[in-house]
């Protein structure tokens, strides 16, 4: 669903029907889903410009339009990456999009199961986790319902990692605009990932005690937008984006 909100070709009939769907119900969905692809983009260039140079992608779907190794790799040809989502026919076709691109990697894995991922012998082969990694939650911690415990979940994440490491995290709120996002958010409940939006301050835990930059946990439209944008229209991305530093 998220390759054909972004205008690609990697994606199932199934995967439309649900997102025409969810688009009748936010007609400003595409907008909201390529403002959080912005994001991404502005904070591995970031972080990039910063000296990251290894990054841990946890539920990055298919590896296409624009994703984190393209851009790290444009900034640095040396920075490593690894891709890791849940769905293994992701993974598949994930593999074979990833064959020629060097220092880079995807495991299937499974958000909910941190230690798991983390000594997956894929990633410690490729990254050194006694030097700074940044890792990116991007529009994944809102498929984690409550029960599955995202705090305890993030912790081991932050737990994990050397200082000098970030965290890039968005996730759905209904803090902006409730009645859309009660909408979009009775479509996915017919999906296999149903959403759990949270608030600014549930979201605001899940970085721990990392240091949130600035400006913080914004609209992610105005975490340092490459243009003037005003707060109403940010406001109706309804996804929060931020980035923390482990001191």
């Amino acid at each position: 669903m998220y390759d054909y909100y972004l205008g690609g070709k990697d994606h199932f009939e199934a995967d439309r029907i649900r997102a025409d769907e969810a688009i009748a119900a936010d007609p400003t969905l595409v907008t909201l889903i390529r403002e959080n692809r912005a994001f991404l983009g502005r904070a591995v260039r970031y972080l990039a410009a910063q000296g990251i140079d290894q990054f841990l992608d946890v539920g990055t779907g298919l590896p296409t339009q624009q994703s984190v190794h393209q851009i790290a790799h444009g900034m640095n040809p040396d920075a490593r990456v690894v891709y890791v989502d849940y769905d293994g026919q992701v993974v598949a076709h994930g593999r074979a999009l990833l064959a020629d691109a060097p220092g880079t990697k995807m495991i299937q894995g499974d958000l909910r199961r941190p230690r798991e991922i983390l000594d997956h012998p894929e990633v410690r082969r490729l990254l050194d986790f006694d030097k700074p990694v940044a890792v990116l939650t991007v529009a994944t911690l809102h498929f984690v319902p409550d029960e599955d415990d995202p705090q305890a979940i993030m912790a081991e994440f932050r737990d994990a990692l050397a200082p000098g490491s970030h965290l890039v995290l968005t996730h759905a709120s209904a803090d902006g605009v409730p009645d859309v996002v009660a909408k979009v958010v009775e479509v996915y409940k017919k999906t296999s990932a149903p959403g759990t939006p949270r608030t600014s301050e549930q979201v605001t835990n899940l970085f721990g005690d990392f240091e949130l930059l600035e400006p913080g946990l914004v609209w992610a439209p105005l975490w340092r937008p490459d243009h003037p944008v005003g707060m109403e229209e940010a406001k109706r991305v309804w996804f929060y984006a931020g980035v923390g530093r482990k001191a």
